[in-house]
């Protein structure tokens, strides 16, 4: 197969999380965070996150999850720290803000601020978080790449 013939990875439109049920779920991460619900049934749910969302599906049976986790970004990282010791879940020992939720999944909290990651300007605007930066870590990492922020 030829380099052209194969699609690039452009990016994630979603991650889906399968938890015991779906308003437990909605609970406890409703106690964690805000978010805006784009839909939910009975066997899942949507939590919008702008131009991307996270999809909660009914039905985990698998044991706890090791190393397999996902990056969520906050808009406050340290404001997440205080609400998760402040809920009485206590991070995973590592270098990074890494927890468990009580199906097992593995979520590490990253800051938008010290990451690659960036939304789009209209994305930013439509969810209210115009006010949101890059650190100089983060902005020398997109410089590199070509992507500096104007």
């Amino acid at each position: 197969m030829t380099e052209s013939a194969r699609p690039r990875i452009v990016g994630l439109n979603h991650i889906a999380l399968e938890v015991g049920d779906i308003e437990e779920a909605l609970a406890f991460y409703g106690r964690l965070f805000k978010f805006e619900l784009r839909g939910k049934n009975n066997s899942m749910a949507f939590i919008d996150l702008g131009d991307q969302f996270i999809a909660l599906q009914k039905g985990r049976n698998q044991s706890v999850d090791a190393g397999r986790h996902f990056g969520l970004v906050v808009d406050d990282k340290e404001a997440a720290q205080r609400v998760l010791h402040a809920a009485g879940i206590a991070p995973i020992d590592g270098h990074f803000l890494d927890f468990r939720d009580p199906w097992g999944n593995r979520i590490e909290i990253v800051g938008y601020d010290n990451i690659q990651f960036t939304k789009a300007p209209n994305v930013l605007r439509g969810m209210e978080l115009t006010h949101l930066t890059k650190n100089e870590s983060a902005k020398k990492e997109l410089a590199k790449k070509g992507m500096a922020l104007e």
